[in-house]
């Protein structure tokens, strides 16, 4: 069995956050006397908090865990719904709950997080046949401390330094990673995976998508209102990303004016909705000493064969095209190949033909 030193060092090894807590829930359980381990995030939609159990071992080997790209975010139980949970992510303290007598099984809350990060709310739940001993919990304490650090590094080095959300080549980890992970022998797009399962890629679900935004007339913003506030144009444009889309959707900044959104949702009709969701907030958005902003979004599903290349450059064809439309427009890239507008080539490639 790995000794505590070995399961840290493992837990350093990631360059992957998604993976992390996996690793957590492995070691403890192979560390200590513990029936079952769960670590549990906070994700949000329109307001509405739900736990996502993101991966759970039992002592007995079973285990799961879950994308939260695949989710079906109304399934999810409330935050209020798990009141020990709550009340243990609130205070930042641990939280010990005897269910089935004074001397019997315990289910023990310890803080995911440490209020480094104010977006990030999550627990770790451990079930043991009896209290912990100090020894057993200071080892909790310990793979938890190594566990924030690795997340605190790798959310660094995965984020854009001036909006924080997420950069290209976290785009390209994501997309290699987590959507193009192998379906044929595992479950329903939606399902979980279980734990220890072999990697599994080369396969997509149809209903990933890809979306590109970018801010209309940047270039004369800047030389209009200068380089800071054009930077917090930037800025609040970032914010009114995250309070458009969900949680679990994954929100990037490629680089200069240009961001993106990768989701999984079933319709072609509900991503447009949340675009055009996302374009009417920007436009009636009162930008400080600015004004008036607009943005032109795209969006592609997503095919087996892509890479993040590919899919951003068919959802830039179509931020492309509503640029030449006059600008403040979404439109989806198949779409565009129904009505005609564009076309692809016998090699997969794009001819714009408006």
């Amino acid at each position: 069995m790995a000794t505590l030193t070995e399961h840290l060092v493992k837990l350093t090894d990631h360059r992957e956050r998604d993976l992390l807590e996996l690793s957590v829930a492995k070691a403890l359980i192979q560390l200590l006397p513990l029936t079952r381990v769960i670590v549990a995030r906070v994700f949000n939609e329109e307001g509405i908090s739900r736990w996502l159990d993101v991966a759970s071992l039992d002592a007995r080997g079973g285990g799961k865990v879950i994308d939260p790209l695949r989710v079906d975010f109304h399934s999810l139980p409330a935050v209020e719904d798990h009141k020990d949970r709550f009340h243990c992510a609130q205070s930042r303290q641990p939280l010990e709950i005897a269910w089935a007598g004074p001397n019997g099984p315990r289910i023990t809350y310890f803080p995911l997080f440490d209020g480094f990060r104010s977006d990030e709310e999550g627990i770790l739940e451990v079930h043991s046949d009896s209290s912990l001993s100090a020894l057993e919990s200071e080892t909790i304490a310990t793979v938890l401390h190594v566990y924030r650090n690795m997340f605190r590094l790798l959310a660094y080095s995965d984020r854009d330094g001036l909006t924080g959300l997420f950069n290209r080549k976290s785009l390209d980890d994501t997309f290699y990673s987590a959507v193009l992970d192998e379906l044929e022998q595992g479950g329903p797009a939606n399902g979980p995976r279980v734990a220890g399962a072999p990697e599994r890629r080369h396969r997509v679900p149809p209903n990933y998508w890809l979306g590109s935004i970018s801010v209309d007339h940047f270039g004369l913003l800047g030389d209009r209102s200068g380089h800071l506030l054009a930077e917090e144009v930037l800025i609040l444009v970032a914010r009114i990303l995250g309070n458009t889309f969900r949680t679990y959707d994954r929100l990037y900044r490629l680089g200069g004016e240009q961001f993106a959104v990768l989701m999984h949702c079933p319709e072609e009709s509900l991503v447009l909705a949340a675009f055009e969701r996302l374009r009417a907030n920007i436009e009636k958005f009162n930008f400080p000493q600015v004004g008036r902003v607009t943005a032109c979004g795209g969006f592609t599903r997503i095919s087996a064969d892509d890479s993040p290349s590919t899919s951003l450059e068919r959802a830039e064809r179509a931020v492309e095209y509503a640029r030449r439309q006059g600008g403040n427009k979404v439109f989806s890239y198949a779409e565009l190949l129904r009505q005609g507008i564009l076309k692809e080539n016998a090699n997969g490639g794009m001819v714009d033909i408006f």
